[in-house]
């Protein structure tokens, strides 16, 4: 699906909200969604800054690490790949204070979310780099470049343009599982949907609303990575030209 065709869904999401907003049975739920909406996007913001980070760090640990840093990685992807979001942010947030430790729960939701999330994308980096052509690592030795060297200058650039599609998906994954936060008493946007259906009983306008927002936020995601993929590729483009 191209940009433009993206573009226009979600004009057309914006439209419908507006729209809708300044009905009588749907204005009066705007206020309380849109609060809900910022924390929802604060969260998924900051988990998906903390994914990159994990899951770049963990997939050069499991592949240039020392063994120890190896396993470490390894374990840590094993652990937040092989079980549930859900259960990752109860254990954090009901089970830590049995030892000690209690955290925010808007700390328990962006370390959950994206911890899990970067789990998949160390998978995600870890293959970006070995798709690299042997020849590109052939040349780098030859010009005896040091391994950071190779990797900063020759391969992970072009590695980068082979993320940023699978990358995208995570963050959308990582938007939609932000739902999830509700249940550890964080006021998101599902957590006020629910509340909100709960005091009126008025299902329809509240989840359509809901529904809309989602597709918003995803479409903008989703957007974003696509030009963000489109200008990487036409540097990389650019840089073998050169």
């Amino acid at each position: 699906m191209g940009i433009r065709t993206l573009v226009a869904m979600l004009a057309v999401a914006l439209v419908v909200i507006g729209a809708l907003a300044t009905q009588e049975s749907y204005k009066v739920f705007m206020p309380g969604l849109l609060q809900g909406a910022v924390l929802t996007i604060e969260i998924a913001i900051l988990g998906s800054l903390l994914a990159i980070v994990m899951g770049v760090l963990a997939a050069l640990a499991r592949m240039y690490g020392p063994a120890p840093l190896r396993w470490l990685a390894t374990v840590y992807v094993e652990i937040f790949r092989g079980t549930s979001a859900l259960v990752q942010l109860f254990w954090l947030f009901f089970v830590l204070p049995q030892f000690g430790v209690t955290l925010d729960a808007f700390l328990v939701a962006v370390l959950a979310l994206g911890l899990n999330v970067g789990a998949y994308g160390s998978e995600v980096v870890r293959g970006a780099i070995q798709s690299v052509a042997r020849g590109q690592w052939e040349a780098s030795t030859a010009l005896n470049m040091s391994r950071p060297q190779m990797l900063r200058r020759i391969i992970l650039p072009q590695a980068f343009v082979a993320m940023i599609p699978p990358w995208g998906n995570l963050f959308i994954e990582l938007l939609k599982s932000t739902a999830l936060v509700s249940l550890i008493t964080l006021s998101d946007l599902a957590f006020k949907a629910q509340q909100m259906n709960q005091n009126t009983f008025k299902t329809i306008p509240i989840f359509t609303l809901v529904l809309l927002m989602y597709l918003a936020m995803s479409l903008v995601v989703t957007i974003g990575m696509r030009l963000l993929e489109r200008r990487a590729s036409l540097g990389l483009a650019r840089g073998k030209a050169a």
